[in-house]
């Protein structure tokens, strides 16, 4: 691969300088490049930059790859780093990686180096690149949909983890055939403070949600649709709120918690799945704590959330299900709009290895008429 300058959308790609020593040592003692970039001594000191600068990443070239400062066109200050390895030469196919420093986040700058040297790449020959993040780094997923990179999958515990254990990475691919721009979201985000009608609200669910969803997701109402029909243990509770974010960029689900707005208290969660983006339509579950319960709260927010989903998802059609014995959940189905379609027989396993039926609704956009 040549190893030239790249010019890039606000920035400018080139071999690492004597002058890089100091933002080098300040950028790799960051705790957040730290937390991402596996390896680094510890403190990262001038002789490493040194190494680095001389030895490491002129290997790294000589391998066929590439590992370049990112800088700025202006001062030529370094922004961050961004470079291709583990290549594979019979599949041409790279993995490209970027960090950026703390002094130069949220301008776009990831983005900007991952395109410019993504394109340096496919015009040198490379048809196949990898872009690999953990599943908490939703900036660098954001930064990998930004350039262009599909999701392609999960990697189960590639990667390790200091002080022991493995941890999964999400595969992002970009081809050299693929079309320019952004990849297209099939879940956007939701507007600046959420959806709300000035009673309730609702947003996205984060880390901090824990207590709310395990307490709802083990209700036995709940846990009795259920697949299987088992309260969650509290990790996996953990794992799905650390991880709602994701979800929700790569277009599976988007996790909602529903807020009362006059007491700014959370009482519920809501989650659109889509599972089934080809022919346009998505499930829709919802549930509330027990005390919040009977104050219509739910049904305002199903209504906020199917509005959302036609308007400006796209979806052609929402479904939801529930037990025929359950009664409270299928008042609010049919108060929000939903018509009842018909009922599943032995659709969900029971306990004891029974099968459960399931009452079946739909929501098309013109029943909102």
């Amino acid at each position: 691969m040549e190893h030239g300058e790249i010019e890039g959308d606000g920035v400018r790609l080139r071999p690492y300088r004597d002058t890089d020593v100091a933002d080098l040592v300040a950028a790799c003692n960051d705790p957040l490049v730290r937390r991402f970039l596996s390896g680094l001594p510890s403190p990262y000191t001038e002789a490493d930059a040194r190494r680095w600068i001389t030895e490491t990443a002129p290997a790294v070239a000589a391998g066929g790859g590439a590992a370049y400062a990112v800088t700025d066109p202006g001062s030529d200050r370094l922004l961050g780093a961004v470079g291709v390895d583990r290549l594979v030469p019979i599949r041409r196919q790279g993995e490209i990686g970027y960090w950026v420093a703390p002094w130069a986040r949220g301008r776009g700058v990831a983005t900007a180096a991952t395109r410019a040297l993504a394109g340096h790449a496919f015009a040198n020959g490379l048809e196949r690149l990898e872009l690999l993040t953990d599943g908490d780094n939703v900036a660098s997923q954001r930064v990998a949909l930004a350039a262009g990179f599909r999701h392609e999958g999960v990697r189960r515990a590639a990667a390790p983890r200091h002080g022991g254990g493995r941890y999964d990475l999400i595969a992002w691919v970009r081809l050299a055939d693929d079309p320019p721009g952004p990849t297209s979201r099939l879940l956007p985000d939701l507007p600046p403070g959420g959806l709300t009608d000035g009673v309730v609200a609702l947003r996205p669910t984060g880390p901090d949600d824990v207590d709310l969803m395990f307490r709802l997701h083990t209700l036995p109402e709940v846990v009795a649709n259920r697949v299987p029909p088992e309260p969650p243990p509290r990790g996996e509770v953990e794992q799905r709120c650390r991880r709602a974010a994701s979800s929700w960029l790569v277009g599976t689900v988007a996790d909602l918690v529903v807020v009362d707005v006059a007491s700014g208290e959370a009482g519920g969660g809501m989650a659109l799945r889509y599972d089934e983006p080809l022919t346009g339509q998505a499930m829709l579950g919802a549930s509330m704590l027990p005390e919040w319960r009977g104050r219509g709260l739910l049904t305002r927010g199903v209504r906020l959330v199917t509005d959302w989903a036609f308007d400006t998802v796209g979806i052609a059609r929402l479904w939801a299900g529930c037990r025929p014995d359950n009664l409270a959940p299928q008042r609010v189905l049919e108060k929000a709009g939903f018509r009842r379609e018909g009922v599943q027989r032995g659709r969900l396993p029971g306990p004891d290895g029974t099968r459960v039926d399931s009452v079946i609704y739909a929501f098309l956009p013109g029943d909102r008429a």
